[in-house]
């Protein structure tokens, strides 16, 4: 499964869409995702951004054996894009 976080972009041929950090990290938990394409501001700080599923998949890689899918960043936020990536 190809999972795309965004508030506002129009969303990939063959991609799930998702809103908010909390559903691409309960996808993610399947171990069904495959590619991961991440915004960085969707729109309200208090719900997450892209970088808080950054920061879950690093804590899983390091404390579970994650093996993450294929990341991209889409995000037009440079330094936000800079940190993610």
């Amino acid at each position: 499964m190809k999972v795309y976080l965004d508030d506002e972009r129009e969303t990939p041929a063959g991609w799930t869409r998702v809103y908010w950090p909390d559903e691409a990290i309960e996808l993610l938990r399947t171990g069904q995702v495959t590619e991961l394409s991440l915004d960085h501001d969707l729109g309200d700080d208090n719900r997450g951004t892209g970088y808080d599923v950054v920061t879950w998949i690093e804590e899983q890689v390091a404390t579970n054996n994650f093996v993450p899918p294929k990341i991209k960043v889409h995000s037009a936020n440079i330094s936000a894009r800079q940190k993610m990536e």
